[in-house]
Formats: structure tokens, C-alpha cells, sequence
């Protein structure tokens, strides 16, 4: 699942992010999600979101959903 979309993404979600660092690159950041950051319900780079770790990055990808 794309990480576009707020409604797709909770808290606890386990989801790939990429860092402002990163964006050139295109590495992604494996975690799991403690704050949404984007108010807004959709966002064409990703919601911005903080991990557990406290990094903050643009979703791309949804691997789990927390249930």
C-alpha cells in the first residue's frame, strides 16, 4: 500500500520512509510509525511521519498494518 494516503497509514504501522537525506538516493528507512506529521488526508511524496527511532521521512510503502 502506497503511503500517499493518511487513512492508509496508524500508528504502530510498520513502513518504509525515505529521509530528506535520502531523497536523492532513494534509500528507504525500515520502521515503525509513532506520529503522523502531514495533517492534510493526502500528500503526492508521502505523509511525513516520525518513527519509534525518531527518525522523520515520507512514507512510500505500507508493509504492515498495525490491527
Amino acid at each position: 500500500m502506497n503511503g500517499q494516503n493518511r487513512k492508509n497509514i496508524k500508528i504502530g504501522s510498520e513502513v518504509y520512509i525515505i529521509l530528506k537525506k535520502d531523497q536523492r538516493t532513494g534509500k528507504k528507512t525500515k520502521g515503525i510509525v509513532k506520529d503522523l506529521l502531514t495533517k492534510t488526508s493526502f500528500h503526492p511524496h508521502g505523509i511525513k511521519v516520525k518513527l519509534e527511532n525518531g527518525q522523520v521521512g515520507r512514507v512510500q510503502e505500507v508493509i504492515k498494518e498495525k490491527i
